[in-house]
């Protein structure tokens, strides 16, 4: 029986989804369709591709390998169905972005709306998604990320700040109750919210001043999970639990109300802003040449230039 790329298609959005519904909201096609196509493709291959249970869906381990060939050469069908349809005036198709959750959260809404106004037949999909990733494994068509975690190979494209920075920081009444610390130090000595990486370590407080690092593993009162945890962790600190330490971005809104009192500001570590990178391809895909561009001419707008180049 003939393989049907459609059905193939589809076997790969519900394994990323993670079910049949998930699929169908991501898609648009119903639930009973999907579920049609991929046993049309089992039937074809004469192999269990997903573990279906009334709960959740999984890749067999011969769907998991299936799987991870399929995201490289569907993202170069894609892009190459992009390029046929990119060839008008108007460039059109689906931009698949992972990002981190930072990222999302800070960087994105300030572009994303320009950009759909600039280009409003292309539609952009939004992962968010902490720690290092494949991004052609995952079936996107580019990544952002910080220096440090950028995939090798890759072109890179500055976006967003050029230097962002954590902030310290702890409310008026906290600081009331347990006094202020003078040195990064004596953070051991007070109340903290933390987050930890997705292996379950603790994720260390680093400040720098005049050349001397210091790195502290201050006790902590609350600990979140790095991609879901921001919002708990600052409504926390406002509400008097403990002292914070995160990108300044979440913290400024707080600092302008009073709610939050900034702590040991010549501290604050600074670190250079992401990155947007993807592969290099004799054919971009149209929505993604359209990205890069719109990013490279808001750079050149703001005076910051841009100066891409192969990550290492």
């Amino acid at each position: 029986m003939p393989v049907n790329l459609d059905d193939v298609r589809v076997f790969a959005a519900v394994a990323r989804a993670g079910g049949f519904r998930e699929a169908s909201r991501a898609t648009g096609a119903s639930a009973s369709s999907l579920s049609e196509a991929v046993r049309r493709l089992e039937a074809a291959l004469d192999v269990r591709l997903l573990h279906r249970t009334t709960r959740s869906v999984a890749p067999t381990d011969a769907g998991a390998r299936l799987l991870e060939r399929l995201g490289p050469a569907l993202v170069e069908i894609e892009s190459a169905l992009d390029v046929v349809k990119g060839s008008s005036n108007r460039p059109a198709g689906t931009l698949r972005l992972n990002v981190p959750t930072a990222v999302a959260k800070i960087v994105l809404p300030r572009i994303l709306p320009p950009f759909l106004a600039a280009y409003p037949d292309i539609r952009v999909e939004v992962t968010a998604e902490d720690g290092r990733v494949d991004i052609l494994a995952a079936g996107c068509d580019a990544g952002i990320r910080y220096k440090e975690w950028l995939e090798k190979d890759m072109i890179a494209v500055p976006i967003g700040p050029r230097e962002q920075s954590f902030a310290l920081a702890a409310s008026p009444a906290y600081l009331e109750r347990h006094g202020r610390p003078t040195h990064p130090r004596k953070l051991l000595d007070h109340a903290c919210l933390r987050v930890r990486f997705a292996n379950g370590a603790l994720i260390p407080w680093e400040f720098e001043r005049d050349g001397e690092v210091i790195k502290v593993d201050p006790p902590s009162v609350i600990v979140g999970n790095l991609g879901s945890a921001p919002d708990l962790l600052v409504s926390a600190a406002v509400a008097g639990v403990g002292v914070i330490y995160t990108f300044e971005e979440w913290l400024r809104p707080h600092f302008e109300t009073g709610a939050l009192t900034p702590l040991l500001e010549r501290w604050w570590l600074r670190f250079s802003g992401p990155f947007l990178y993807y592969p290099s391809r004799r054919h971009m895909p149209a929505a993604l040449r359209a990205f890069v561009d719109f990013i490279r001419a808001r750079a050149r707008r703001s005076g910051g230039g841009v100066n891409p180049g192969k990550s290492r």
